[in-house]
């Protein structure tokens, strides 16, 4: 095998980086017993759509886990593994039942937790029924999502509720992206580079946002007692515009509105959107959404279009050529993301960092603690940070001065300090 030359610099010279890739097996292999997996097992997952369990179960794959989901007679939601007990057949031609689901093949009957209610070929004062479980996941739905917990029994955490879910005046809509034929990582990594939205979605692309998205902002990223943010602070004529994003760990990010263009004074206006970015298996993903709606501001379907542009494939490849979105870019790095290829450079530092924090995660799995961000007892609420702040701050002093303004200023609005702005009118 021909060994790469991570770094050249001469011209002409690709002959020696040709080679196989280095995959980050620790960060990117995700199926059962493999570090990255256990670690993303300890947390709670979605797994499905509650508009997706009608009349017939629902098979789904999860973190190479296949799986089947059903919400039986009783309005309860299970989520159980694919093939039956007795002889392996799928529960994905089974019978939703008033009370779990039944297998197809001989008619056993499974509750959402996996206990056999029903063997109907076997002699009644059989033992095994009281012995056998199906293998089950504890589940539950907010906000017209399934989500569940696959990891071990005794580490089961409370379910997080972060103040986004309880936004007072706010409706809720569950989505849900097609497969990203590529790992997660590279899809969560993306959520932490602010950079790209200047490049991608504004000079490269056209504006898919606003004009101001393509000025380059003056950055930071920190952590939280749940993940890390990213402060982006930029000037909009006499304004300052602050623009937070959260990740919570290990695979949910917040976003700001798109349609922000930092010409209005506002003060924290919430996130539109909560996104959970899912492995199928080590090479596909799944992203589900939950859109925060403001009930007094509703969106129009442009606006809808807007937060869904680019996330997903299906455009004609010209098309796409042309005016790549989020898909074109996370995908074409591959199925499996090669960071020996890399050269990171200082806009880089919220990707290092999120994979310092996933890497920290992981190991304290493997070391048998509890990784940041996990909750076994959550309080009432968990707050957040996603936002968009807009400060009237005239410019004073030379553009160096200014750059540090705009850097001390979004600092002040991470930790909720808006005193800096000339006028602060509640958004």
């Amino acid at each position: 095998m021909t060994i790469k030359n991570k770094f050249i610099s001469a011209p002409f010279s690709a002959y020696l980086q040709r080679g196989e890739p280095v995959q980050d097996d620790e960060l990117t292999r995700v199926g059962p017993g493999t570090p990255a997996g256990e670690y993303l097992r300890r947390y709670w997952q979605p797994v499905a759509l509650a508009s997706e369990l009608k009349d017939a179960p629902h098979r789904i794959r999860i973190m190479g886990e296949d799986l089947v989901a059903f919400r039986d007679g009783q309005n309860r939601v299970g989520v159980l593994q694919l093939h039956c007990a007795h002889r392996g057949t799928s529960l994905e031609f089974g019978i939703v039942s008033a009370a779990g689901i039944r297998c197809c093949y001989h008619g056993w009957l499974f509750d959402v937790d996996g206990k056999i209610l029903e063997m109907p070929s076997e002699p009644p004062n059989s033992k095994l029924k009281s012995r056998l479980y199906q293998g089950a996941y504890p589940a539950m739905e907010l906000h017209g999502i399934v989500f569940a917990y696959m990891g071990p029994p005794d580490k089961k955490p409370d379910f997080p509720v972060y103040d986004s879910y309880e936004l007072e005046g706010f409706r809720h809509e569950p989505g849900l992206s097609p497969v990203l034929p590529c790992n997660w990582l590279q899809v969560r990594e993306n959520t932490m580079d602010p950079v790209h939205t200047s490049f991608l979605h504004t000079i490269v692309s056209g504006t898919q946002f606003t004009d101001e998205f393509g000025v380059i902002p003056e950055l930071a990223w920190k952590e939280t007692p749940v993940g890390m943010i990213y402060i982006a602070s930029r000037r909009v004529g006499d304004n300052v515009w602050v623009r937070i994003l959260d990740v919570m760990l290990p695979n949910i990010h917040q976003v700001p509105a798109l349609w922000e263009d930092g010409n209005e004074v506002r003060i924290r206006t919430r996130p539109v959107q909560t996104v959970y970015t899912v492995p199928v298996d080590d090479t596909n993903t799944r992203v589900f959404r939950m859109v925060h709606i403001d009930k007094q501001n509703e969106w129009g379907a442009e606006r809808h279009a807007q937060l869904r542009f680019g996330q997903s494939g299906g455009r004609p490849y010209e098309e796409a050529q042309r005016r790549p979105g989020d898909f074109e870019a996370m995908v074409s790095q591959g199925a499996l993301p090669d960071h020996a290829a890399e050269h990171l450079v200082s806009s880089d530092r919220g990707v290092i960092m999120l994979r310092k924090l996933l890497r920290e995660g992981i190991r304290a799995v493997q070391e048998g603690q509890d990784p940041k961000g996990w909750l076994k007892e959550s309080p009432k609420v968990v707050p957040t940070f996603t936002q968009d702040t807009v400060l009237r701050v005239p410019k004073t002093g030379d553009d160096g001065q200014d750059k540090e303004l705009l850097r001390e200023i979004g600092q002040r609005v991470a930790v909720g300090d808006y005193s800096a702005g000339a006028v602060a009118v509640e958004a």
